[in-house]
């Protein structure tokens, strides 16, 4: 898993902006799309998309150093969406129901094809880590999508495999589905942002204190932020 905490900048549909840490490459990874439902968020429909995708991202690649094709945009897309059902399954449990219709999450359930294409892509090479002049770590350019994704793949074998494996978590917010990982100490984290849903959560509760009548908010559309 990667320790690198940096955060995508974010945005949804009411123009709202804020930085979203999961505490994961591969985490950050699910914020470009997915399967089902999850499809009309999609962000990776041309090569570029990824390559500005790679320089937000913890990577912080320079994306005219990445070659991206449209083949391997396509693969990247299906690795993606094989680590959405295994990542919302580790963060829900198999076979549990969640939210008001447990049907909407029939497209996150996970199949072993599912675990045969994160360890396909796992098995590519990956990018090659390097020290920078400044000492920091950096990443051996020019690569392309496939060391990307073997990556991202990577990551989330760590992640799922690794000492955080129960602390994968949803927002608790009932309209958002952004998934991170808890590293805090107490492992109390509830929001994907205290920036975001968690002040709404708190106002909500300030609303709801002072007028136990006032139910504004609690029926917001449901949104998955892109960054």
């Amino acid at each position: 898993m990667s320790t690198h905490a940096t955060g995508l900048p974010m945005h949804s549909r009411d123009g709202a902006r804020w930085i979203f840490d999961p505490g994961a490459l591969c985490l950050e990874f699910l914020v470009t799309g997915g399967p089902g439902r999850l499809a009309r968020w999609e962000t990776l429909n041309r090569p570029d998309d990824l390559r500005t995708w790679l320089a937000a991202s913890r990577l912080h690649l320079d994306p005219a150093q990445v070659d991206v094709t449209a083949e391997a945009l396509a693969s990247a897309r299906g690795v993606r969406d094989a680590l959405w059902r295994l990542i919302h399954d580790a963060a829900h449990g198999t076979g549990e129901e969640v939210g008001e219709d447990a049907g909407e999450d029939a497209d996150l359930t996970p199949t072993d094809a599912d675990l045969a294409e994160v360890n396909r892509a796992a098995a590519r090479p990956p990018l090659a880590p390097l020290i920078g002049a400044d000492g920091t770590r950096d990443w051996q350019l020019p690569a392309d999508a496939e060391q990307v994704v073997s990556t991202v793949a990577r990551d989330a074998i760590d992640l799922l495999t690794g000492p955080f494996a129960d602390r994968i978590r949803e927002c608790d917010a009932h309209n958002c589905q952004l998934i991170f990982v808890d590293t805090s100490r107490p492992g109390r984290r509830r929001w994907c942002s205290m920036e975001r849903c968690g002040n709404r959560h708190k106002l909500r509760a300030h609303r709801a204190r002072r007028d136990p009548k006032d139910k504004k908010g609690t029926h917001e559309p449901e949104e998955v932020p892109s960054p």
